[in-house]
């Protein structure tokens, strides 16, 4: 980023540009799928993914650690302009879907005035894509708590899923 300070508002931002058309790399975070293959930090898995992918839609993935325990993350679907952008909430939640507290699992969260998550898909053309993620937690926030370095090593592993589909042809 430009500049030095980090106000509580300043949201989360990561661009990733992936060796992969836009049209795969949007099925990757649509296609329960491909997202079973990246969910979660490196180390992680993800055993169960469900998405209802359409505006008023809701998902559910497991993330599982290298201890074993799970942890479950849920949302609803606000706006979806298909292959350009897509804007959902997103909540730590039970296997069911309903919310939890962060703080009853002790994990620290601020979410900003309940915003949701985007993220843009720019077709860059020589079959290249460019994500950009905006969170819902202020960047100073996701700093501390892990959010920012999990969100980057998960797009890490989006981009092996997605290239090497694209070598597989």
């Amino acid at each position: 980023m430009a500049n030095s300070t980090v106000n509580d508002t300043e949201r989360m931002v990561i661009t990733r540009v992936f060796d992969a058309p836009r049209e795969l790399v949007w099925k990757a975070w649509t296609d329960p799928r491909y997202v079973m293959q990246w969910w979660g930090p490196r180390g992680f898995t993800s055993p169960s993914c469900k998405i209802d992918f359409r505006v008023g839609g809701k998902y559910l993935c497991c993330m599982k650690g290298p201890d074993g325990q799970e942890g479950w993350t849920a949302g609803e679907y606000r706006e979806i302009v298909p292959y350009e952008k897509i804007v959902s909430t997103m909540y730590f939640a039970d296997s069911e879907g309903n919310r939890i507290n962060p703080a009853e699992l002790g994990i620290e969260h601020q979410a900003i005035d309940d915003s949701p998550d985007t993220v843009l898909f720019e077709d860059l053309g020589n079959g290249q894509t460019k994500l950009t993620f905006i969170g819902n937690e202020p960047l100073q926030s996701a700093k501390e708590s892990g959010q920012l370095e999990g969100w980057k090593e998960m797009l890490d592993k989006l981009a092996a899923v997605v290239e090497g589909s694209t070598r597989g042809r």
